[in-house]
């Protein structure tokens, strides 16, 4: 197995939420994001992670590259078909030359509804897809790497063209590894593959880990033809939501505020799987009722501290590390982070990083 790695998400301030009405939406705060890798760094963290869901997670790399730094810079995820693979490819070389070559590259479809409703964008085959979506960026990190013609011909695209004054000069590190999000069978086997790892969802118990995300990926990185030794490099990251607090009184609000997550992900028909294989089929049914009918407040009513445990690694500071080792064992790229205030928090968060990496 590769070696673990500890990652951090950047943030660009407090989101927006609806919730916030006639206060106004929150600037981003763009000049933090340096800040933060240098703070990341200190604590002893591998990876930054920009997510995209209210910005752009290129352009908070882009931002965050400018901080000398050897941590990595990772998009966890980046959505893939709301572009093309080649203005993907030309993101991540430009990314990839400005950080010295430490971007890690995230992608994940999406579901059907974003695509095609918020973003207007062609939905087809998604596994399939994905699996040509990553063949036709890297056949152009190939040809600009190597200056060998532009030839990649796949069921959803066709390239041919790259003249050299569109070809960007070769990198110093052209490898970019490529981890993409996977839920479901096809696209798990698709990131074994073709990819140099996968980011699995939060919503996923152990028994999905082992039931289906881990053979899945097996099956997948058989048909690469890869030498079987090279599967213990595979990145694997995610594999369920953390849950920690400093003491147990606290740790109880955290698992009550948990179920709203929990809740909200399993209304979505995409992530039925580890409901269904762990039991609770009929929970998320009536969770998706619910946010059809727009009760949001009545849904973590449904969700049980014994679900909150199955989707988390909970525990106290003092308890996480064992936890998470236990919880995740087979992932080698785990998130932990909590609120800083003071010295406390940051030597906690030196020590779980520590222990997380020991053997």
């Amino acid at each position: 197995m590769a070696k673990i790695k500890i990652e951090r998400m950047l943030n660009l301030g407090a989101a927006y939420t609806p919730e916030m009405g006639a206060g106004g939406k929150p600037e981003p705060a763009w000049s933090a994001l340096g800040e933060q890798v240098r703070e990341a760094a200190s604590l002893g963290y591998d990876t930054v992670v920009a997510v995209e869901t209210q910005h752009d997670p290129f352009l908070m790399l882009a931002v965050a590259a400018q901080e000398p730094s050897t941590v990595e810079l990772a998009t966890g995820i980046a959505l893939a078909f709301t572009k093309s693979p080649v203005a993907a490819a030309y993101l991540a070389w430009d990314l990839q030359r400005m950080s010295g070559g430490r971007l890690v590259l995230g992608l994940g479809s999406q579901v059907k509804g974003h695509i095609t409703r918020r973003f207007g964008m062609p939905f087809t085959k998604p596994a399939q897809r994905m699996k040509d979506y990553v063949g036709a960026m890297r056949a152009c990190w190939n040809t600009w790497q190597t200056g060998a013609p532009l030839d990649f011909q796949s069921e959803h695209y066709k390239l041919s063209l790259m003249t050299p004054n569109f070809a960007p000069p070769p990198l110093k590190h052209p490898h970019i590894p490529v981890l993409i999000a996977a839920v479901q069978e096809h696209m798990l086997q698709a990131a074994g593959e073709v990819c140099d790892g996968v980011r699995l969802h939060g919503i996923c118990t152990r028994r999905y880990l082992d039931e289906i995300a881990f053979p899945n990926l097996r099956k997948g990185f058989a048909k690469s033809e890869r030498p079987a030794a090279e599967w213990e490099g595979f990145q694997i990251a995610g594999g369920g939501f953390l849950c920690v607090a400093p003491d147990s009184d606290s740790l109880a609000r955290a698992v009550e505020k948990m179920k709203e997550t929990i809740a909200f992900y399993g209304s979505t028909r995409s992530y039925r799987a580890s409901f269904e294989l762990d039991g609770w089929a009929d929970r998320a049914e009536q969770l998706h009722r619910l946010s059809v009918q727009q009760k949001w407040s009545e849904m973590p009513k449904l969700v049980s501290e014994e679900m909150v445990r199955a989707f988390a690694a909970v525990g106290t500071y003092r308890e996480i590390a064992a936890v998470m080792k236990k919880r995740f064992a087979g992932v080698n790229r785990l998130e932990f982070e909590i609120p800083i205030r003071g010295d406390r928090e940051r030597a906690v968060v030196r020590e779980v990083i520590q222990e997380l990496r020991r053997p």
